[in-house]
């Protein structure tokens, strides 16, 4: 992940005090909406180091054919990479 936890902490804080400032939520447990917008925000934030460990694995089992072929290991990062963000409908 790109970001450390105690960033996403704060982003998660900060972000639930600005919808409270705009209106645009109310809540009187306001700790435990920063904690469901902190997972929320972690979660989405893992799905791209949970694709890339996907990629590698799948990488792993095509080694041998890579290697006779001679195909670009990044290259094939690269396409793997696109295609499982595509299957999981994520924004990379």
């Amino acid at each position: 992940m790109i970001f450390s936890r105690d960033y996403v902490d704060y982003l998660a804080r900060r972000t639930v005090k600005h919808l409270l400032e705009a209106k645009m939520i109310r809540t009187d447990k306001v700790k435990m909406v920063e904690e469901r917008v902190y997972k929320a925000i972690l979660e989405e934030l893992s799905l791209e180091d949970r694709i890339n460990e996907e990629v590698r694995v799948i990488l792993e089992a095509y080694q041998e054919e890579m290697r006779r072929t001679g195909a670009s290991y990044p290259e094939m990062f690269k396409k793997v990479k696109m295609e499982l963000a595509r299957k999981y409908k994520a924004v990379l």
